[in-house]
């Protein structure tokens, strides 16, 4: 069961809900819209990217709504990002594809100018995929990059925050990087004993993100490593084991 209990989920769906994804093309993304629509929780979800998927249409994908947006002139649509209860983002790119200078823009810029865009709107509940080895003080930028991210995004205020930390992230698609191959193949016999120590697929870490939403937290700020992260896609996370 990767579930939570059905009392809760019909108890969240009668409040009529609306959420917002950003980041719906990539691999945890695509997982993500997935998982929101085969469980059907919001009464609508906003997809906001750079294009609109052909993947998402049809009957099934009737809750979902495509938002072509430019990401350079963000500001010019805040109203996309108004009235939603719930924000996910799983925006992200890699250095080697864009170089330094648009790492830095897609994985801080954009994503802390959708965090703005999401507060002012109302936002009260923002979702984060952040990585392991966050840390605003490393010498490495990919993890300061996301320790500078997860630290900004607080300081917004939001009421609540859920940071999410993945290991190496699993997923089947066309456009894999050489770097995720390479720790694939490198991690391959730890990954196959100890699947939750390393590494996570991103239909768990998709499974996770939804039911983060309806389990309640007392502090406003949770971050989830790797193994909460498999734990709370099985429904067993803050549970005593």
């Amino acid at each position: 069961m990767a579930e939570a209990a059905p009392g809760k989920e019909d108890e969240f769906r009668s409040t009529n809900q609306t959420a917002f994804v950003v980041g719906h093309t990539g691999g945890t993304g695509l997982a993500l819209v997935e998982e929101l629509v085969n469980r059907n929780i919001f009464q609508k979800v906003h997809l906001i990217g750079r294009r609109k998927l052909d993947k998402h249409e049809g009957d099934k994908y009737s809750m979902l709504e495509q938002k072509i947006v430019d990401f350079e002139e963000l500001e010019d649509y805040a109203h996309e990002f108004k009235g939603h209860s719930v924000g996910f983002v799983c925006l992200g790119t890699s250095r080697a594809k864009v170089g330094k200078e648009g790492f830095v823009r897609v994985d801080h810029d954009y994503i802390m100018k959708v965090a703005e865009l999401a507060k002012s709107g109302g936002c009260s509940h923002f979702v984060l995929i952040s990585a392991t080895g966050a840390d605003r003080n490393s010498s490495l930028l990919y993890n300061k990059l996301k320790g500078e991210v997860e630290a900004e995004c607080a300081d917004l205020g939001f009421q609540r925050l859920s940071i999410f930390r993945p290991g190496l992230l699993i997923a089947e698609r066309e456009e894999s990087r050489i770097t995720e191959r390479f720790f694939r193949v490198l991690l391959a016999p730890i990954i196959h004993f100890k699947p939750t120590l390393v590494s996570v697929p991103v239909e768990t870490v998709a499974k996770a993100m939804v039911n983060i939403v309806l389990e309640p937290c007392d502090e406003p700020v949770e971050t989830l490593d790797n193994k909460n992260i498999h734990r709370l896609a099985q429904g067993t996370w803050g549970r005593e084991s």
